[in-house]
């Protein structure tokens, strides 16, 4: 398993590069987030020994203990929710993440905010395409809701995030990674989380600066209805 995993994660790297330089960007620019969820912390200790340092995990109540066990290894990457967080988590999910990608609405960064005893780096989750079967906010609140964000105790609005939608061609997708960046650059902030496996060579493209795949490193691995990060 070791090895395999090692050697995804510079398939997964070269690729990146790849399309970086096809968009004239340095490939540092863009941090790979290695999603774990439905994978065991067996394989997160892999990843971590081949050199990754950030991790993504979908559901608080899985990463829990997944997160712990870790610790008790002394593995301690970054940790990025990447899944829905629901208000009555926020507690935990502050003791076992570093950074929240999926903030989407107000109330939830209210209670973020109202529960941190430090600042919080977070992005708004955006829901470029409009499918109703996704979270996120409407493009056209954004703004406002960056603004008002902003003024927020504890809280340290770095970016945006999105998952657009499923399709066979990535190409297809593209305009959604670039209207993400046309967002993020009229509110002046610094990260754009897009792109997962079938897609991130686009996002890359279009300017993402934290991509979160998972089955292009650990493979398929169980079953699960989540499509936020694979």
């Amino acid at each position: 398993m070791n090895h395999n995993i090692a050697a995804n994660i510079a398939r997964v790297h070269a690729r990146i590069s790849a399309a970086a330089g096809r968009a004239g960007r340095p490939p540092g620019d863009i941090t790979l987030i290695a999603v774990s969820k439905t994978h065991p912390a067996a394989a997160v200790a892999a990843a971590f020994d081949a050199g990754l340092r950030d991790f993504g995990e979908n559901r608080v109540q899985e990463a829990a203990s997944k997160i712990g066990a870790l610790r008790a290894q002394s593995v301690t990457p970054r940790w990025h929710l990447v899944g829905h967080l629901q208000r009555n988590k926020v507690a935990v999910a502050l003791d076992l993440f570093d950074i929240l990608h999926s903030v989407d609405s107000e109330r939830l960064a209210e209670a973020i905010s109202a529960q941190a005893t430090r600042p919080v780096r977070i992005l708004i989750e955006v829901n470029v395409s409009g499918e109703v079967s996704k979270f996120g906010v409407p493009p056209d609140e954004v703004s406002g809701f960056a603004e008002r964000t902003r003024g927020l105790r504890n809280i340290d609005l770095i970016g945006l995030m999105t998952v657009a939608p499923q399709v066979d061609d990535p190409e297809e997708v593209r305009s959604v990674f670039r209207t993400l960046r046309q967002l993020r650059d009229a509110v002046g902030l610094r990260d754009l989380s897009m792109g997962m496996t079938d897609d991130f060579e686009v996002a890359v493209e279009e300017g993402s600066t934290l991509v979160r795949v998972g089955r292009a490193i650990f493979g398929s691995g169980h079953a699960s209805a989540d499509w936020r990060a694979t």
